[in-house]
Formats: structure tokens, C-alpha cells, sequence
């Protein structure tokens, strides 16, 4: 796929990934050709609702999933149909970020009446495993942790990771340089485990590096990697880890670096800052987090 997650999807092409959606319910997991219609059906729903109102279906924004259900409301759907429909929605972008490999960083559109759920994150034993599932022989093994201490170390979503440049890896000032939505540039603390992983990449990069290219994550015939390239490896070595494929999406590594984060204590500002969000009220979909598992951590980051 080559959407701009910035752009988000038209509806024509989200009708188009709606036909694989129903295609991947059957042969992949396992529902009965009705039921994945009847996904189809109610998704039909909310792409009919975004052409109306010229709205992107994805990422679905947290205010037109909000119209949407108002719309509903005006129809006099019931409750259950709403909550059916939404249900719907979150299959349908979970299989949108995982099988093709599209970004969104909005939260998950919630049913009518649901309790807001804690983001996914993996737990530090998890992330432990995963990073030594990498192992430490050879530029793959070692460019493979690099890509996930950084997606923790520094809470960089896939498309940034894909995007870095050698020159954005400032080891001296310990900084890393990123360029966001609309190209906007933030720069996020690069220390510990995460610029030492970095560092032990980039030592081995040139073996990797036949073309003289500046972007830093290199296949193993020298082109840049793509954001397929870095799930397929995410899914390989958590196989090796031991997580389960259902517990992995994309943007894991991300959300698991604001969690930790805010459990150790780090003020929501901040945080804003570091995952480059344009409004606070997108960094607090990480607040939820119980408070009481500040305890088990101390206060900074685990791989600083």
C-alpha cells in the first residue's frame, strides 16, 4: 500500500480494503460468509456517511465517528444497531493497521455507552523477550532491535522509523530528530539501551548499505524499509518471543513507551511533546492507565 496516513483514506479506496476485510473474516478468521456481509453491510454504513460529508473513513476522526453516531440517533437506530456497528468500525480498522499496514494514531471508536478501555501495551518482560528474540549475531539481528528500541525507546511510530535519516541520529547531543504529520519536525531525548542498540546497528549498517542512501533501516539488499517490512519482522520475531500475533499491531511499541511513561510518573505535557500529538486530548487516551501500578516501576523510563 502507499496511502498517505497523513491524508487518510478516500472512500473509494476504503471500499476497496472493505472487499478484503470481508475476504480476510472468512478465510482468515473463520466466520461464516453472513456474518462477514453483515460487517460488510454495517461498514457500508459509515463509507455512505463519510462520502455524504466528505469525511476521510480513515483514520476515523474521534468528532465525525461522534457525527456519525448523532446520525444514528437522527434514523432512530437502536442502541444495539449503533453499538453493532461500531463494533464493526474497530475490526475493520485493526485489520486496515495490521494486514495493510495503514497508520492511524487515533484512539479506537468507542460503542454507545462502553467504558473507555486502557490502549494495549506489552509489559516489560515482553518487551525483554522481544528484543532478545533478535538476537545479536549478524546486521539483521542487530538492525531488528534497533528498530524496536527505538519505537519504545523513543515512542516513534512506523512510518517516522521508516523516514529516519543518518543525519537525524545526533549520538553526541543524545537527540533524535523526527519528522511527523505535515512534516513537523520534534526532536526526543536518544540515550541509554536505545542509542546504545542504535549505535551497535550502525557500526554493522554499512554491510547493508550498497547504494550510499541516507535512510537508516536498510533490507538485506540495501533498500530502505518499508512500514510492510518492519510489521512482517515485528510478527517474526514475536513468534520467536513467544506473544501471540493478536497482542501485536504496529503501533504496540509506541503505546507501550507512553504507558510505561506516564506509570513512571511523567507529566501528560511532556508526553504530548515526545509523540509529537497536535492536542493533549489525543495523548490522554494513555490517562486511563490505573494509577495504582505506578508502584511497580520507578520513575524513569525503563531503558534509560
Amino acid at each position: 500500500m502507499a496511502h498517505d496516513p497523513i491524508r487518510g483514506l478516500s472512500v473509494s479506496e476504503a471500499g476497496k480494503l472493505l472487499d478484503r476485510f470481508r475476504l480476510y473474516l472468512v478465510d482468515k478468521r473463520g466466520r461464516s460468509r453472513l456474518t462477514a456481509e453483515g460487517y460488510a453491510s454495517d461498514l457500508r454504513q459509515w463509507l455512505n456517511f463519510c462520502e455524504a460529508g466528505d469525511l476521510a473513513p480513515f483514520p476515523p476522526s474521534p468528532a465525525a465517528v461522534s457525527a456519525f453516531l448523532r446520525h444514528m440517533d437522527g434514523q432512530g437506530k437502536q442502541r444495539s444497531t449503533q453499538q453493532r456497528r461500531i463494533a464493526a468500525m474497530r475490526s475493520w480498522i485493526r485489520f486496515v493497521e495490521t494486514e495493510e499496514a495503514e497508520e492511524s494514531d487515533s484512539p479506537l471508536p468507542e460503542p454507545p455507552g462502553a467504558t473507555k478501555p486502557t490502549p494495549r501495551v506489552l509489559n516489560e518482560a515482553e518487551i525483554r523477550r522481544l528484543m532478545e528474540a533478535c538476537g545479536i549475531s549478524g546486521p539483521l539481528a542487530v538492525r531488528d532491535r534497533a528498530i524496536f528500541e527505538i519505537a519504545y525507546g523513543c515512542g516513534l511510530k512506523v512510518s517516522e522509523i521508516c523516514a529516519l535519516e543518518v543525519p537525524d541520529l545526533d549520538f553526541e547531543s543524545k537527540l533524535l530528530r523526527t519528522r511527523g504529520r505535515g512534516e513537523k519536525e520534534r526532536v526526543v531525548p536518544f540515550l541509554g539501551e536505545t542509542a546504545r542498540g542504535v549505535k551497535a546497528y550502525m557500526d554493522a549498517r554499512p554491510m547493508l548499505d550498497r547504494d550510499g542512501t541516507n535512510r537508516v533501516f536498510l533490507s538485506c539488499s540495501g533498500r530502505p524499509l518499508s512500514r510492510q517490512d518492519i510489521w512482517r519482522i515485528m510478527k517474526k520475531r514475536g513468534r520467536a518471543a513467544g506473544i501471540t500475533e493478536s497482542r501485536l499491531y504496529p503501533h504496540i511499541l509506541r503505546h507501550s513507551f507512553a504507558m510505561h511513561l506516564l506509570a513512571r510518573g511523567v507529566d501528560m505535557r511532556t508526553l504530548q511533546e515526545m509523540l509529537g500529538h497536535s492536542s493533549v486530548m489525543m495523548t490522554q487516551t494513555y490517562s486511563c492507565f490505573d494509577e495504582k501500578m505506578r508502584d511497580f516501576y520507578d520513575r524513569f523510563h525503563p531503558r534509560a
